[in-house]
């Protein structure tokens, strides 16, 4: 485990703008939603992949994780979304492992090789703990999806423990509308890649057959539960997100990623008021120098280009230097 940098206080002011959703719920009710997961990994289908492995036995899956949470690092992180980040960052805690194979994965060194380790809620509970006391905003948890069953075991273990900060639930995109529901009321902002805008893109590059059909479900899903994001300012002048929906889309070289069908499926059947972040940091990763078509980054055309689409199908709420909030 890292070390411990110790904790301090909330102020008041703070505490009023946090005011995280699962503080509504009961011990209980998430000690129950708890179990459900646990169960769920007893013929696995935490995620759209539906594994059927009993992982709560040593069986793997895809994802290539047993029963409790595997973590690579964590810490504030000051790269994420600008109402993530403010002035004390975002807490960011990277599992390994993931439910995608992606072959472009920019982080394919804790994704795909799995670099980690174990730890049980109690440990995880402290990471939480530890970095609402340095500060941070939220706790953004990256690539979650096959972890939930420990996350939420130390969600309760937190809470008692004085834990209040929002929780980020940020992932690949390629979920379980069920497992989705158990979060109802437990996340507060929802932040999902949409990879690609066909199903071909994604059986060829991220090894699903039926990505963008199970995308839009579970970027529906997501929406209907936190909606917009919502962003407060502070005493202090900062913007800080406190529940809602943001979107990540990242520009792959020659349209791969489909962005104009992306786009004009949020402006029409979610919101105009998404707040999307095109992302253009693509550079040839993992595998991708295998395929001629991503053997490349992609070029400033290109990402004008994504942006363009995106405005035009009416979209105006962007993250970066693309637009504005």
């Amino acid at each position: 485990m890292q070390r411990n940098r110790g904790t301090r206080s909330i102020d008041p002011e703070r505490k009023r703008l946090h005011n995280a959703v699962y503080l509504s719920r009961t011990c209980e009710e998430l000690d129950a939603r708890a179990r459900s997961l646990r169960e769920t990994m007893e013929s696995c289908v935490l995620c759209a992949r539906e594994c059927r492995v009993n992982r709560t036995t040593g069986e793997f899956g895809t994802c290539r994780i047993g029963p409790d949470p595997v973590i690579s690092s964590y810490g504030p992180h000051f790269g994420e979304e600008r109402p993530l980040v403010g002035s004390h960052g975002s807490g960011t805690i990277f599992f390994a492992g993931c439910n995608l194979h992606c072959t472009f994965c920019q982080n394919y060194d804790i994704s795909q090789l799995d670099q980690g380790y174990t730890v049980h809620p109690g440990q995880l509970a402290f990471v939480m703990i530890s970095l609402q006391g340095r500060g941070c905003h939220n706790i953004n948890l990256v690539t979650p999806t096959h972890q939930l069953s420990g996350i939420v075991a130390a969600l309760t273990l937190a809470i008692p423990l004085g834990f209040r900060i929002p929780i980020v639930y940020n992932c690949g995109g390629y979920e379980s509308i069920d497992v989705l529901r158990l979060l109802d009321g437990i996340v507060d902002i929802y932040m999902p890649d949409m990879k690609f805008g066909d199903n071909a893109s994604g059986l060829r590059l991220s090894g699903v057959p039926d990505y963008w059909d199970r995308n839009r479900e579970v970027v529906r899903e997501m929406h209907r539960q936190v909606g917009d994001l919502v962003i407060v300012k502070t005493p202090d002048g900062q913007e800080i997100a406190t529940r809602g929906l943001v979107v990540r889309h990242l520009v792959l070289p020659g349209g791969l990623a489909g962005t104009k069908e992306v786009a004009r499926f949020l402006a029409t059947e979610i919101s105009t008021r998404t707040y999307l972040n095109i992302m253009d940091q693509y550079r040839p990763c993992f595998h991708a120098h295998e395929i001629a078509e991503i053997d490349r980054p992609i070029t400033v055309n290109e990402y004008a280009e994504a942006v363009s689409l995106a405005r035009a199908a009416g979209l105006w709420r962007f993250d970066g230097e693309c637009g504005k909030c």
